[in-house]
């Protein structure tokens, strides 16, 4: 039996976007039938929401979706790189960011994609932070993660990631 395929979605705070990641991605496994297949966590690179829940804003427009928002807020930290198959940052300032956190850690093995790379639908180079924003942006985030989701597992099923 192979070991898991261990996926971290990283945003600034931890409370819209990658735990939306987290919870768009599992949700498409449970309906393919390969959660054990997988394990999934986010994280932010600040420390600002450390312990808190999702967003409400988000969380209302996922379930509208049918997708459950869990988790808590945490940060990112040097171990994700030697504990995680592939790290998806939101946008460039996350990726940035993490290349930081990338060089404290002693073995580096995950992959550091900027999340929108896997996106096959949308042209978008960056995942919105749609926090000061209205309803629109949290459709357009959780757009842009079920595209990105939807094509990351299309391309491990076809062996297709790097």
């Amino acid at each position: 039996m192979t070991s898991p395929t261990r996926l971290l979605f990283v945003c600034l705070g931890n409370i819209c976007r990658s735990p939306s990641g987290e919870n768009v991605m599992r949700h498409l496994l449970k309906e393919e039938n390969l959660t054990e297949q997988f394990v999934l966590d986010s994280a932010g690179t600040a420390s600002w929401h450390t312990g808190k829940s999702p967003d409400s804003r988000m969380t209302a427009a996922a379930r509208a979706r049918g997708i459950e928002m869990t988790g808590r807020a945490r940060q990112v930290k040097p171990e994700d790189f030697a504990e995680f198959d592939y790290i998806f940052a939101m946008d460039r300032s996350n990726y940035e960011d993490l290349l930081e956190v990338k060089d404290r850690c002693d073995h580096p093995g995950a992959q550091l994609l900027l999340f929108c790379e896997l996106c096959e639908e949308h042209e978008e180079e960056e995942v919105p932070d749609p926090y000061y924003g209205g309803p629109a942006g949290f459709e357009k985030v959780l757009d842009l993660l079920a595209d990105g989701c939807g094509a990351f597992l299309r391309r491990w099923r076809e062996k297709d990631m790097p």
